[in-house]
């Protein structure tokens, strides 16, 4: 693993903390699946952990939580954030398992995002942060975002368990 230096404009994932660190974000994020735009918001967090790009998450009363519904009996536990909950995606003509996460009751450094959710970039049709379309993470453990000013090498892909 060689780490990327960041040019100007850009951050390295490498340079983010850990215990990751809760990031209030004006940046514009969109979220579009099947036609339709699930959400559009400015009051977004941003979740900034070492060798991740950035995981979005958007405030409830900025998606379209009439296509979404709570996965019964599945979660995952994050040492930081706590117990997550999944959700599925279902419009009329299209759906996707387990899309997005939220921290229904999360641990007291990230109240802020309680019930927000963040959603998968590689499950969704597209993802933007300013109008700019995001790349997925590789391997979908983690769910960041990576755009034109994020650098690496990233956490989640084949080889990368180790680091």
């Amino acid at each position: 693993m060689k780490r990327i230096s960041p040019k100007a404009g850009q951050e390295s994932v490498w340079d983010y903390p850990r215990p990751p660190k809760l990031e209030r974000t004006n940046k514009h994020l969109r979220i579009l699946f099947d036609g339709i735009e699930i959400a559009s918001t400015n009051q977004a967090y941003r979740v900034l952990e070492t060798s991740h790009p950035p995981v979005y998450y958007l405030p409830q009363s900025d998606l379209k939580m009439e296509f979404l519904e709570l996965v019964p009996n599945k979660s995952s536990f994050c040492e930081f954030k706590g117990s997550a909950a999944y959700w599925n995606l279902k419009t009329p003509n299209k759906q996707q398992l387990s899309v997005a996460w939220s921290y229904p009751n999360p641990s007291r450094r990230f109240l802020p995002i309680k019930d927000y959710l963040a959603f998968y970039a590689s499950k969704i049709d597209a993802a933007y942060v300013n109008d700019e379309l995001v790349n997925a993470q590789e391997g979908d453990f983690y769910g960041g975002w990576i755009t034109k000013d994020i650098v690496g090498p990233f956490k989640g892909g084949a080889g990368t368990w180790g680091w």
